[in-house]
């Protein structure tokens, strides 16, 4: 089941790079993201609930990356960057059930997979901050 959780959490970052690219309505998005690899209907909706959530809450999850992101600002970051800090601050903060090393350990692998080592490095400080936000309940 964890690859196929990998495979909704990378379908939900194509379509929040989409999205930060300059796609505003998610509902349109292109049936290639979801076709490339044909996803099970339960990981395809996983995915559509990660991306909704970011989405519907973005302003909230952005200063949340703000204040941890210290003398970075987010629209400074790479594209790829910004849409792994948002999906996975998302589930750390609205997705109770799953573990926070969980949700951290699948960024760190995207991040590496899609971006550089440098910018798990970057992610992985952040989010690391972020955790803090569930595990504290400040959010």
């Amino acid at each position: 089941m964890l690859g196929s959780r990998r495979q909704g959490r990378e379908a939900a970052l194509q379509v929040l790079y989409l999205n930060d690219s300059g796609l505003k309505d998610i509902g349109a998005v292109p049936a290639a993201v979801w076709s490339e690899a044909p996803l099970a209907p339960k990981i395809r909706e996983f995915a559509q609930r990660l991306a909704e959530g970011v989405v519907n809450r973005q302003p909230v999850i952005d200063a949340l990356i703000k204040k941890y992101a210290e003398n970075w600002e987010i629209k400074r970051m790479a594209a790829i960057d910004r849409s792994i800090l948002r999906l996975a601050a998302y589930e750390l903060l609205h997705e109770p059930e799953t573990p926070i090393n969980v949700i951290i350990n699948e960024a760190l692998e995207i991040a590496k997979k899609y971006s550089t080592a440098e910018s798990s490095k970057f992610v992985n400080g952040i989010l690391d901050k972020i955790k803090l936000e569930r595990v504290h309940g400040a959010s």
